[in-house]
């Protein structure tokens, strides 16, 4: 089975690699993304990094692990996506919009495209993704947005293959990531359950979304300082301040919204779930590098609905190199002379 499978998937790069660009308006935005989620492989199969630190590691306890402890049995697969959306304006209240407050519908993809690696790392996975988006936009006349969750390394990478490819290309970070990092803010300022804590962070979320990411930061830093918080008591609230800092670059919201774009990475935090967790996260699986490999490579090809296209495909080249290959390549068998 496992022979099967990777057979199988052999003809996926080629595949993508010969179809037509799709269809779409020519005001619609061409959005990319990227993300990563672990697999949890067998030993051979980790990474150096990774490897060495499961052989270094001493857990405290033998039969769980203790806090911060990690068993080191994960290798990163990097998924990406590109799909084109049709522009949605909106105001930074739309989208922190309460439950009682009128709700405004947000920009939907459509011709979304996936692909996924468990043996490339990030930089060829955005490699491909750019690949993707160039098929559809030869001559770089639309907007390209590319959502990120603030990974460093993801910025630098789409970074690097926009200025290769001569292409312009704004990196928003995605805005979860960042409520997320204003709740661990919060924390420091109000005990855990205190509603004046949602208050807070929807208050300065919508400073966020209006563009004062770095106002944002330096007034959480003063109420630390102000409330004479201990190092440890603010680790939090200054975690925040910094990467809203570091960041802000990243951060802005009133451009995206004004001109209709995405501000969340819903889809490619979808796909990471229905085509790595999903599947690869059974109990006690543990996979090899080629498995891994093949299984990404099949369901990204189901998740974008090419499957019976591909499967085709696949058994065409199948047919040319087993038959069509053997008999040019045959010698024939030429009977002695007699004497």
């Amino acid at each position: 089975m496992e022979s099967l499978t990777q057979c199988a998937s052999a003809d996926v790069d080629a595949f993508y690699a010969e179809r037509s660009a799709s269809q779409c308006a020519p005001g619609d935005i061409l959005v990319l993304s990227v993300d990563a989620k672990g697999i949890v492989m067998r030993p051979e199969a980790l990474r150096g990094a990774t490897k060495k630190a499961a052989e270094d590691a001493s857990p405290k306890l033998q039969g769980r692990l203790s806090r911060g402890e990690k068993r080191g049995r994960k290798r990163m697969a990097e998924i990406g996506a590109v799909y084109d959306m049709v522009p949605i304006p909106r105001s930074p209240a739309d989208v922190m919009a309460s439950k009682d407050d009128e709700q405004v519908k947000g920009p939907e993809a459509h011709h979304k495209w996936l692909t996924a690696s468990a043996l490339e790392d990030v930089a060829p996975v955005i490699g491909d993704v750019f690949d993707e988006a160039e098929r559809r936009d030869p001559e770089h006349l639309r907007t390209w947005v590319a959502l990120v969750d603030g990974n460093q390394h993801q910025i630098d990478c789409i970074e690097a293959q926009a200025l290769g490819r001569k292409i312009d290309v704004t990196i928003i970070i995605d805005l979860i990531h960042v409520l997320e990092y204003l709740w661990t803010a919060a924390w420091c300022f109000f005990n855990e359950g205190d509603p004046r804590a949602e208050a807070w962070v929807r208050t300065r979320a919508l400073a966020i979304l209006e563009g004062g990411a770095r106002d944002v930061a330096a007034g959480i830093r003063r109420r630390a300082s102000s409330e004479g918080l201990k190092a440890s008591d603010r680790k939090g609230a200054d975690t925040c301040a910094k990467y809203l800092t570091n960041k802000a670059d990243y951060l802005d919201y009133p451009t995206a919204l004004a001109g209709g774009w995405p501000i969340a990475t819903g889809i490619i935090e979808g796909a990471c779930r229905h085509i790595v967790k999903d599947r690869f996260d059974v109990t006690g699986a543990r996979w090899s590098f080629n498995g891994a490999e093949a299984i990404l490579k099949l369901r990204v090809v189901r998740s974008n609905g090419d499957f019976d296209d591909y499967w085709r495909f696949h058994l065409l080249r199948e047919h040319e190199r087993v038959h069509l290959t053997f008999r040019t390549s045959r010698v024939r068998y030429a009977p002695p002379l007699p004497s």
